[in-house]
């Protein structure tokens, strides 16, 4: 019996003994957790998608509170959620534009090429270890969905060969961007319209060999655009996106079509002619000669001219003008 009970004795006094020491220790050396990291974690999302940089919501929570990182840091939850959190910290939150992702490539099944036929694992990297994949077009979308299966927010899925992201549930948390191996993913500001879809850098004729959508560099878009938001470099048309008004004349000069524009979407200028004064400043300003109307008259808008870029409305003085 004594060679049970001592042992038995001994365990249970080393264990006295060391929780006596490991509460000590945990009020001696504790550390005092700020309430704003609780406050700011309790209204992020809870994504924990990575979008922001850090680990998940709870470092980033940390990192907001000691000042590592911006209120608005968090890409899910958009300015709604920035201005909850720039609250709890006590300061102002800068109204940013929400992004999300875009895929540049319009090179579906319909218009890219097929240099074989693959029947491997459907993964993108995958493919892209076999000849850059099965499309001609080595700058072109893969289509087997990496992108799709990694989403968290089932945002973005593949239709007829080429990833399409839904714009109302992405969330720029850029893992799809991340897994792309032809990094042809991009983030844009969700209010700009339009965009080219296409990364080829390669010449005119070799750009038509593979795709018919394809930019084959004529800078008819360029020359087309009013506010020098279209750029062309490495054989290829580009956005600034900080200089384009969606007018979306570039796509209308487009020969083959690779930049895209919501036409669906596009704005015309209306004037309030109760408040009008006639002080001709939004003719001025307009570089599509779409409102006529003299000096101290009601100004009126061409509607088959106006391209509703929304110079006008921006720079009338009596705020007149409305883009519906």
């Amino acid at each position: 019996m004594n060679n049970l009970l001592w042992p038995v004795i001994t365990l249970g006094g080393l264990a006295v003994f060391f929780g006596i020491v490991l509460a000590y220790a945990s009020k001696k050396f504790a550390v005092e957790a700020d309430p704003k990291v609780g406050e700011v974690r309790f209204v992020l999302p809870g994504a924990n998608c990575g979008g922001c940089g850090f680990a998940g919501c709870d470092a980033l929570a940390e990192a907001i509170v000691r000042g590592e990182a911006p209120v608005n840091a968090c890409p899910v939850g958009g300015s709604e959620l920035a201005k909850k959190v720039a609250e709890i910290m006590g300061v102002t939150a800068e109204d940013t534009e929400r992004m999300v992702a875009r895929v540049i490539c319009g090179g579906d099944c319909d218009n890219a090429k097929e240099k074989y036929e693959y029947q491997g694992i459907q993964d993108c990297k995958a493919a892209e270890m076999l000849a850059g994949g099965s499309k001609s077009c080595r700058f072109g979308c893969t289509g087997l969905g990496t992108c799709e299966r990694i989403c968290p927010f089932d945002a973005i899925h593949v239709v007829n060969g080429v990833a399409v992201v839904d714009d109302t549930k992405c969330t720029a948390c850029k893992k799809c961007i991340e897994a792309c191996p032809k990094h042809i993913i991009e983030l844009v500001p969700v209010s700009r319209q339009v965009r080219v879809l296409c990364k080829n850098t390669d010449k005119g004729k070799a750009v038509v060999e593979v795709c018919k959508v394809g930019c084959i560099g004529c800078q008819k878009c360029v020359k087309a655009c009013q506010f020098d938001a279209m750029t062309f470099d490495n054989n290829l048309a580009k956005i600034d996106y900080s200089k384009c008004t969606n007018c979306m004349v570039c796509a209308e000069v487009c020969p083959t079509k690779t930049i895209y524009a919501d036409f669906g979407n596009r704005k015309k200028a209306f004037i309030n002619e109760d408040q009008c004064i006639g002080c001709t400043i939004c003719a001025k300003n307009c570089k599509f000669e779409a409102i006529e109307g003299e000096l101290k008259q009601k100004h009126k808008v061409l509607e088959d001219k106006c391209t509703g870029c929304g110079q006008c409305a921006a720079k009338c003085p009596k705020k007149c003008i409305d883009m519906i």
